[in-house]
């Protein structure tokens, strides 16, 4: 559930970030940041990129690690994502 969260929180401020600067790293350094999230288990996504005033929507996608004992290992990731939508502004 905490991952969920993060992962959510992530969307939010890539969004964000797309929002003002079309710089793909900048996008990804805003999700990476906003959470305790392994950035190697992280994928973000822009999407709708245009003029001011349209909108950019994010996807995040995060695999979280099952660390639960003994039987983590052979239940795998789980896949979280979530989507923001934010209105251009530059």
């Amino acid at each position: 559930m905490r991952d969920q969260v993060l992962v959510t929180h992530a969307a939010r401020a890539a969004a964000r970030e797309a929002a003002v600067s079309a710089d793909p790293a900048t996008v990804r350094s805003a999700a990476t940041g906003a959470g305790h999230l392994d950035p190697d288990r992280l994928d973000v996504e822009v999407e709708g990129r245009g003029r001011p005033g349209s909108q950019v929507v994010t996807v995040v996608r995060y695999a979280s690690p099952t660390n639960v004992p003994l039987i983590g290992a052979l239940v795998g990731d789980v896949h979280l994502s979530s989507k923001a939508a934010m209105r251009v502004e530059t």
